[in-house]
């Protein structure tokens, strides 16, 4: 692609039909460009082993996207660099074990070989002598001084020696080097994260160490105000600046850091590799893996920007290369408290030969003044040398001493740890401590879920899910998975706790706590990878195990209502999941998730679409509905039916209408059943008390207007907004008991004088109509009830009449 780089137009786009691995021009070749390409086979298409150095034109005279010449120059093997000498006098390659060197004067010539003892990983041309630099995997950089008629003689085919001169310090592999402009040093860097400044004359140098992550790329910026700039690319997809003056970073960008030994295409399905993911509500960051598996960082969405990272466990970043490579501590687990001043992380490490297993529990406290987290208790061995399976704090903390942190290990222990307050909060901060250790006979704990109250927390044990009080550590209930299947999660389904839900490989089983019974129980076809509650509404999303299309994973994705045991709809992601959670920094109705895929990227989706401030994070609609099915050889003929063309909605749960009305007026064969129905039309029906300290505070005035309202709303009680304690005189129940008996009764009751209630019963064929006597017979009925039986006087009448006094 050529580009006008003043006015970002895209003025010509060339199509090899091969990929392209490096390219180089210069300016005396305006109308051509050098590109390293693979070389298809026949047998083996598309193998990057053999590749070939094209010579391509730009010129065009149809406007079309093939070159008007494309000129062969020579084979060669694993290509690691192409570039022009500054003078464009030598064009100049590396791949493999080899140099490849030919004359632009003489491309037809082809290349002469140069051998290299080691294999070669990078290239680049000294700014104005004729000599070129390499880098190799031993870390070894050689100036190459081969550019010369007498060596560089036309034989095809002919590998040679010439003179070098070799810089080593480097342990590992060098993957960039570049010459500064002034020629006099030499930049090198590659996995150790350091930058390396090379003085030519008299081979001393100068280190920049602790770059973050390995170098990729090296580039030397133009002098700006009478100083150079070395721009450091690192393979975590971060750019930094170094000064050339003091050898100091001085600025870096970034977004998201990845860790670049898992951009590697692992199988799907491998849990290898753990995928530790957090949201912090105070500032609405997220929590995910860095570059290097000891540590995390804090990426805000909202801004796209990197706000932190956090080392949870120090460990050097590389080894020694003749040495078995030190596998460093992986954080496994991260979760934050709902209030966001307390974070739990799990970091661990294999042991090998001559070093034991390390497994630590560290919970991290919010700093606010400086937005950071600082490391308040460091636990070893929560759960001895076993791995500890989930851990997961008390929701809606309030108060400081009711914070608990849960944890369960496959040493089939359950151990609840309690926030202790140190004796004087000006010499010492609160810590953490063991509070309790419980075990449910010989199963593994592998799941934790606490109530919504945080009275309650359960654990998954096998086929059973034992139900805890958190202060007192006792065993209230225990559920039985009716086939016996081993349960993987268990969680609190609704905002007021009523309902558990365990999660099977297969099976989702949905208890009512209230009822202690089975509400239902269902079967699916998909394996079941993690079930997420929703936090408000009763449902929760089931996540299926991705099916694996050619290259593309596919994870479909079952929305639940605690009503029914069948989906309310099936929905679908194009990409396989390591780990994913609830969206807590959306506010939007739906469901919002927050996941790590599982090719390492962070994504967010669900119904809601969250605004980006950054135009290239806008979000993108994905297949959140079924696929179109292709029309069938009747609907070719006849064309679409007039039914399919109706879009199909989502059956209206019972929880999100607008009012009772609007369930009253549906017909009675489409409302849900009565066991259904009771639960929520009654808490549509009835609004929560006041507190009592609103009312106390109330004024003799405001009590006055209350008692009015209160006799104004007796006729209509759903209006009623306010509730006054009142107390029922035996003589009003009587009066509405006699009331009922008279109304209610079935048939036309015992007469009295010849009438039914004050109205003479006539035999027609047409109701009886209300009359002028009958109506004052009503009157004057219930102005003798309230005559005779008067309610007693309400408190806050009497407290009136006692300040009159």
């Amino acid at each position: 692609m050529i580009w006008d780089f003043v006015n970002a137009t895209l003025l010509q786009t060339i199509n090899l039909g091969q990929p392209i691995h490096f390219m180089c021009t210069h300016e005396q070749f305006k109308e051509s460009i050098f590109v390293a390409a693979s070389r298809t086979r026949k047998k083996t298409v598309g193998n990057d082993n053999n590749a070939v150095v094209l010579r391509l034109s730009l010129k065009h005279s149809d406007h079309t996207s093939q070159p008007v010449e494309i000129a062969p120059i020579g084979k060669i093997r694993f290509p690691t660099g192409l570039a022009i000498s500054p003078n464009g006098a030598w064009l100049v390659a590396s791949a493999g074990h080899k140099v490849y060197v030919a004359k632009t004067s003489s491309l037809s010539s082809g290349f002469t070989k140069y051998v290299s003892p080691e294999r070669l990983r990078c290239l680049a041309f000294h700014p104005f002598e004729d000599y070129f630099a390499t880098g190799d995997d031993k870390g070894v950089i050689r100036l190459w001084y081969c550019l010369n008629d007498n060596l560089a003689v036309n034989v095809r085919g002919v590998e040679k020696r010439t003179q070098t001169r070799s810089l080593h310090w480097h342990a590992h592999a060098v993957s960039s080097i570049s010459f500064t402009q002034n020629g006099a040093y030499l930049l090198s860097g590659g996995e150790e994260s350091v930058l390396v400044v090379w003085q030519l004359h008299t081979g001393k140098k100068e280190f920049v160490p602790r770059l973050g992550s390995q170098i990729s790329t090296i580039s030397v910026l133009p002098a700006n105000k009478g100083e150079e700039e070395y721009l450091i690319g690192l393979a975590d997809a971060t750019y930094t600046f170094v000064s050339s003056a003091s050898l100091k970073v001085t600025r870096s960008y970034s977004r998201i850091k990845i860790d670049p030994a898992l951009t590697q295409e692992w199988p799907s399905t491998s849990k290898s590799y753990s995928a530790p993911i957090a949201v912090q509500p105070l500032t609405s960051a997220l929590v995910l893996p860095s570059s290097h598996p000891s540590s995390l960082q804090m990426y805000s969405p909202s801004t796209s920007t990197l706000l932190s990272e956090l080392e949870i466990s120090p460990s050097n970043r590389v080894s020694r290369r003749d040495e078995k490579p030190i596998i460093p501590a992986s954080v496994e687990k991260a979760v934050i408290s709902c209030s966001g001043s307390w974070m739990a992380t799990i970091d661990s490490r294999d042991g090998d030969i001559g070093f034991h297993s390390e497994v630590y529990l560290k919970i991290w406290s919010w700093d606010a003044n400086q937005e950071n987290w600082v490391l308040n208790t460091r636990i070893d061995r929560p759960h001895g040398i076993e791995k500890v399976t989930d851990l997961n704090f008390s929701p809606d903390v309030r108060d400081i001493k009711s914070v608990f942190l849960v944890t369960t290990g496959n040493d089939g222990r359950i151990k609840t740890w309690k926030l202790k307050e140190g004796p004087s909060a000006e010499t010492e901060t609160n810590t953490w401590s063991s509070y309790a250790t419980l075990t449910f006979r010989s199963e593994t704990p592998t799941s934790i879920s606490w109530s919504p109250d945080s009275s309650l927390f359960a654990v998954s044990v096998g086929p059973c899910v034992a139900i805890y009080h958190a202060e007192t550590s006792f065993l209230c209930q225990t559920l039985t998975s009716p086939d016996g299947r081993t349960n993987n999660s268990s969680h609190f389904i609704g905002r007021d706790g009523r309902y558990l839900l365990a999660s099977g490989s297969e099976s989702l089983v949905l208890w009512d706590l209230v009822d202690s019974c089975v509400s239902w129980q269902c079967k699916t076809l998909l394996q079941i990878d993690k079930v997420v509650p929703h936090k408000k509404d009763a449902t929760f999303a089931a996540f299926h195990l991705p099916e694996i299309n050619g290259e593309e994973a596919l994870t479909k994705v079952s929305i639940f209502t605690v009503a029914s045991s069948t989906p309310t709809s099936i929905r679908s992601v194009p990409f396989g999941l390591r780990n994913i959670i609830w969206a807590s920094f959306q506010n939007d109705p739906g469901f919002t998730f927050v996941a790590i895929t599982q090719s390492w990227k962070a994504v967010v989706f669900g119904d809601s679409r969250r605004p980006f401030e950054d135009g290239s994070l806008s979000p993108k609609s994905l297949n959140l509905a079924h696929q179109q099915q292709s029309p069938t050889l009747f609907q070719d003929i006849f064309g679409v039916s007039a039914f399919a063309s109706v879009p199909q909605t989502e059956t209206p749960s019972l929880y999100h209408a607008n009012g009772p009305q609007e369930i009253l007026d549906q017909p009675a064969y489409s409302t849900p059943p009565l066991n259904d129905l009771f639960d929520p039309l009654i808490k549509l029906f009835l609004r929560e008390r006041p507190p009592d300290s609103v009312i106390e505070e109330q004024d003799p005035e405001d009590l006055e207007n209350d008692d009015m309202q209160d006799v104004q709303s007796a006729a209509d009680p759903l209006t009623t907004s306010r509730h006054h304690a009142r107390f029922v005189n035996p003589g009003e129940m009587e009066a509405f008991t006699t009331l009922f008996r008279s109304r209610c009764m079935t048939g036309p009751g015992p007469k009295l004088n010849g009438k039914v209630n004050g109205v003479q019963f006539q035999p027609t064929s047409t109701p009886p109509q209300m009359t002028e006597s009958s109506s004052k017979t009503k009157m004057k009925w219930s102005a003798k009830i309230n005559k005779t039986q008067e309610p007693p006087p309400s408190a806050s009448k009497v407290a009136r009449s006692r300040e009159k006094i």
